[in-house]
């Protein structure tokens, strides 16, 4: 069956790191590179072509996403949206702490449930991600059994995110836990759980948060030249902080540098996109028992604390969430699925026609491609503008990859 190679040789990885913990030799490691997490194999220590389970848990390769979706969600009230999967309710929200609230993502909904399930003793763990103690700007993923460690976790993370080590000490923990992750990790997890039922007894939910694109670790360095701070000296480092979509802060010694993400993070484009991110359809975490996002679209965007978006797809986390807004740890109100669509158009709509004009041009050049079941890609027909912006991305990609060459994304953004 081999292993995981063939995907990092067809720049298939998403940097999931859950080829790690599944590997029985413990031959793969998670290792950063270029600018993202990619596996390293040893190869004399390799199982292959006997093992093959590292190809097994493998969500880069692609995944079977409406028939998985469709035998997990398969209570009466499910129903079906082409963007938002299957659900059972949608919606809009906030975190009735305020603290959390204007410090968190959007409305911090994800938080204050997590510190909800929690303290209500739900759960036993969080599979959440914060950045190092030892190093304010590298993210480090952990099981939070705490508040503080929720809090800790809060807010966005624009850069590779790896959940490798975390699978092995859930197994070898007694309790319930809930994962926390993009909906790539979502899909490693899952693929995990067909061939680990010890792990499937320990998951009790998968939370996704809405993931458009990634960006590679190019991107901090970018950010840290423009505005002249070395990573060495930064105290606090968020990509996202203080109020609705919030600013970007960097405090050192020297001081403190803050910008809003909408005058920022447009800039930075596709300039520090992974590869793998642009042949990847699932926007909202469709294999997620619970899903979360931002909502910026009036009249939501008139709103300077915050408010998420919520998908629910089953009836057990309708109910508790329910319970906490009954217990006074969230607000939630009803939410349309037109108006969750339209709030993420920019980056949705186009998402799966860029995609499939991505993989007829991998085809054509003989590389691998990701597969997925999904019926909409298969009828997708690209025109000549999603293929010209395929081009276009790759060049901005080449260029965010080469660090004497970043003049040009200053120059490109002078007028923007």
């Amino acid at each position: 069956m081999g292993n995981v190679s063939s995907t990092i040789e067809n720049t298939l990885c998403t940097g999931c790191g859950v080829c790690e913990d599944v590997c029985p030799v413990h031959a793969i490691t998670i290792v950063k590179k270029q600018g993202i997490f990619i596996p390293e194999i040893n190869e004399k220590q390799c199982l292959s072509p006997k093992c093959g389970k590292c190809l097994k848990v493998c969500p880069g390769i692609g995944i079977n996403l409406k028939e998985l979706s469709n035998s997990l969600f398969t209570e009466n009230q499910v129903v079906s949206d082409t963007y938002i999967g299957n659900y059972i309710s949608l919606y809009s929200g906030y975190s009735l702490d305020a603290d959390i609230r204007f410090h968190s993502a959007s409305g911090g909904l994800l938080s204050q449930f997590l510190v909800y399930l929690l303290d209500k003793r739900i759960v036993d763990g969080v599979v959440v991600t914060s950045f190092s103690e030892e190093d304010k700007t590298r993210p480090v993923s952990y099981i939070a059994r705490t508040k503080e460690d929720v809090i800790k976790a809060r807010s966005s993370k624009y850069c590779p995110v790896s959940l490798n080590n975390i699978v092995n000490e859930i197994v070898g923990t007694d309790g319930k836990y809930i994962i926390v992750g993009l909906p790539c990790h979502i899909q490693g997890f899952r693929k995990r759980t067909l061939i680990d039922k010890r792990l499937k007894e320990r998951i009790s939910g998968y939370f996704a948060i809405y993931c458009s694109s990634n960006r590679t670790f190019n991107a901090q360095e970018y950010l840290f030249r423009k505005y002249n701070v070395r990573r060495d000296d930064i105290s606090y480092f968020a990509y996202r902080d203080n109020g609705c979509l919030g600013n970007l802060v960097i405090e050192t010694y020297k001081g403190r540098k803050e910008e809003p993400y909408t005058d920022y993070y447009p800039k930075l484009r596709s300039f520090f996109k992974p590869r793998r991110c642009l042949s990847c359809i699932d926007h909202y975490g469709e294999l997620a028992d619970v899903c979360f996002g931002d909502i910026h679209i009036y009249p939501y965007s008139e709103d300077k604390i915050g408010i998420n978006s919520c998908i629910v797809r089953t009836s057990r986390y309708k109910i508790l969430l329910e319970q906490a807004v009954r217990d006074g740890y969230i607000y939630l109100q009803d939410l349309d699925p037109y108006t969750l669509n339209e709030s993420q158009k920019t980056m949705l709509y186009p998402k799966k026609v860029k995609a499939k004009a991505l993989m007829n041009i991998d085809r054509i050049l003989g590389r691998q491609t990701v597969r997925y079941d999904d019926p909409v890609l298969e009828k997708c027909k690209p025109k000549l503008k999603d293929y010209l912006s395929v081009f276009i991305t790759n060049i901005q990609r080449f260029i965010g990859s080469h660090p004497s060459l970043w003049f040009l994304i200053d120059l490109s953004n002078k007028n923007r």
